[in-house]
């Protein structure tokens, strides 16, 4: 039998390893920005295409490379950050395993330019799915710029695979804010199609991220500071009345490198507990740093998740600094047992003297004496109160036997076509017996099809402002936002202005109030950044969910008779009642037979 084993070309190799480091434009992204802060780079430009599927262009003022390093740069497992198996215990870079430039070589059309400072002339790289097309010695500023066009160009299958420009753009967003979270020392710029997305000057962290999520973050941060012999934390976790039920800005970095960890995470849940609504998640930005020997980073392919020496020693004290805080700055009560301000003598006091104050006795009283004067003072007081007994004259203790309920209940079920149980759900009669609905879920399905048929069908009323409302939102945000512009203006919404940090709402579809706005378009945007459906239709779909999600009828809330009556009828006038837009049952019906059977046993 002939050998069947037999060895892979380098450009199969290449294409199988990019599988690995390259999963979308994302997976770049972070690698060439990792590559471009290891390089000692103090200004950063992303400039992306199509998100990033036809272009993603990272230039930078590092160190640069000679031309022999340039064109080995591209070579698999070939590498400057480590020399021995010992260095991957003791790592201080971002990229170390050699694979991301040969495995995005394999997979795109690559352009490098790149120059080191005490050269004159630079290098220039074309590198066509592994091949060399040119190498040329170009006139070029310090540092490099590499350009990645036409991704998985080779391969249509992965390219297929790929979802659309909003969900890839949200991805690199999402590695360009970790990168630029983790380095608030240098400056990044981020272009898309043209158009500025952030300008983030060298600042401090605070700084940092107020320049990325919006100036409304300044007044939610409350600082972390702690340093001990095993761990150092720095940061900021968000107060907890600024918590949300999606789980948004949550952050750790490890010796400036964005990581995942539910155990740490479940840390910081902990320390805001008795702080937080149900089912709200706590923001934070927490910056963490330890002896590089006491981490393994090396456990993971995108190496977001590394194994810690001590975890329940970091458990301990992440959730003491995070408590120690909320509690220093008022966020949580705490009992403190230093000196109050509040109780400093004030200054126009400080050179008066202290006089004691005198204490008479009257050594004579006996409080078991009965005093004529106190019997007045009581005659008075029930003679000035007389007036007040006739209103409750009338009124005796109500005393309900279980007969007595019955017979009211039945009076009730007589009077009503509907009743509403526990604030949560209305029963109502029907001919072959009673049908149970959940009020909250029926009204999302009556909200979602009038609001799908106001955006896509007819022209949406709306109601003009007294004064226009200003909102602030993050960058990507406000982007995110003015793609759906004109889909919010089908509802209902009218735009003023659109800035880099805010939006003025000029007028509202009249089924929302004022005070509901900054609420349904935060709702809208999470809902937006979960997931969109490939389909056209899809932001349609989303924008209409997303409202009758904010606007409906929630579970506690006291509905009156005619209320009822409309909300059930509503229901079943929709296309598709049975189920709400979400694809939980609004009602559940009992016949008479499932009634009897309940009782026959």
């Amino acid at each position: 039998m002939s050998d069947i084993i037999q060895l892979l070309p380098d450009h199969v190799a290449n294409q199988i390893a990019a599988g690995e480091v390259v999963q979308r434009p994302a997976s770049v992204v972070k690698e060439l920005l990792e590559n471009a802060i290891d390089a000692g780079a103090t200004s950063i430009k992303l400039l992306l295409k199509d998100a990033g599927k036809t272009l993603i262009q990272v230039i930078d003022n590092g160190i640069g490379m000679s031309g022999t390093d340039a064109r080995l740069s591209f070579e698999r497992h070939a590498t400057s950050k480590i020399k021995s198996a010992e260095d991957l215990f003791n790592l201080s870079t971002k990229g170390f395993r050699g694979e991301a430039l040969a495995s995005i070589a394999a997979i795109a059309h690559v352009e490098l330019k790149t120059k080191q400072e005490s050269e004159e002339l630079g290098t220039q790289l074309k590198i066509e799915g592994s091949k060399v097309i040119s190498q040329e010695v170009v006139s070029t500023s310090k540092g490099t710029s590499i350009a990645v066009k036409n991704l998985f160009y080779n391969i249509p299958a992965r390219r297929n695979f790929l979802k659309s420009d909003t969900i890839e753009t949200r991805h690199i967003i999402d590695e360009f804010q970790r990168v630029a979270l983790a380095h608030p020392n240098i400056a990044f710029l981020l272009h898309h199609n043209n158009n500025e997305v952030y300008h983030l000057k060298e600042s401090n962290c605070r700084k940092r991220i107020i320049g990325i999520f919006g100036a409304k973050m300044n007044e939610k941060l409350v600082p972390i500071d702690e340093k001990t012999d095993i761990i150092s934390i720095e940061g900021f976790v968000a107060k907890p009345e600024f918590a949300k039920k999606k789980r948004g800005e949550q952050f750790f970095f490890v010796n400036d490198r964005f990581i995942k960890s539910s155990y740490l995470n479940h840390a910081v849940v902990n320390a805001f507990d008795g702080l937080l609504d149900t089912n709200h998640h706590p923001s934070y930005f927490l910056y963490l740093t330890v002896p590089p020997n006491t981490i393994d980073i090396n456990i993971h392919p995108t190496k977001t998740e590394i194994k810690f020496d001590n975890e329940k020693a970091l458990y301990a004290i992440i959730r003491a600094t995070i408590k120690h805080s909320l509690g220093q700055y008022n966020v949580a009560p705490v009992l403190d047992f230093n000196r109050d301000a509040t109780l400093d003598t004030p200054y126009s006091f400080k050179q008066q003297k202290v006089t004691t104050p005198k204490i008479t006795v009257d050594p004579s009283y006996n409080p078991f004496k009965n005093d004529d004067k106190e019997v007045y003072h009581q005659q008075n007081y029930k003679k000035d109160i007389g007036s007040w007994d006739v209103l409750y004259s009338n009124i005796e203790p109500e005393v309900k036997t279980e007969q007595a309920e019955l017979f009211e209940n039945k009076t009730i079920t007589e009077a009503k076509k509907t009743i509403q149980i526990q604030h949560k759900y209305l029963l109502s009669a029907i001919k072959s017996g009673v049908v149970l609905i959940n009020q909250s879920l029926a009204h999302q399905r009556v909200l979602y099809e009038r609001f799908l048929k106001s955006i896509t069908v007819s022209e949406a009323n709306s109601q003009q402002l007294l004064f226009p409302v200003k909102i602030s939102f993050s960058s990507q945000e406000i982007e995110t936002i003015y793609t759906i512009k004109s889909e919010l203006e089908n509802a209902g919404f009218v735009f003023e202005e659109f800035t880099k940090e805010s939006i003025t709402v000029r007028g509202i579809p009249t089924s929302i109030l004022e005070s509901q706005i900054t609420q349904i378009l935060e709702q809208l945007l999470n809902d937006i950044n979960l997931d969109i459906p490939e389909a056209s239709f899809s932001h349609f779909d989303v924008m209409a969910k997303s409202f009758a999600k904010t606007l409906c009828i929630k579970t506690g809330a006291v509905l009156s008779e005619k209320e009822q009556e409309n909300l059930v009828n509503d229901l079943f006038s929709c296309k598709e009642p049975n189920t709400s837009p979400f694809g939980k049952n609004t009602f559940k019906t009992l016949t008479i037979k499932e009634i009897d059977a309940i009782f026959s046993h």
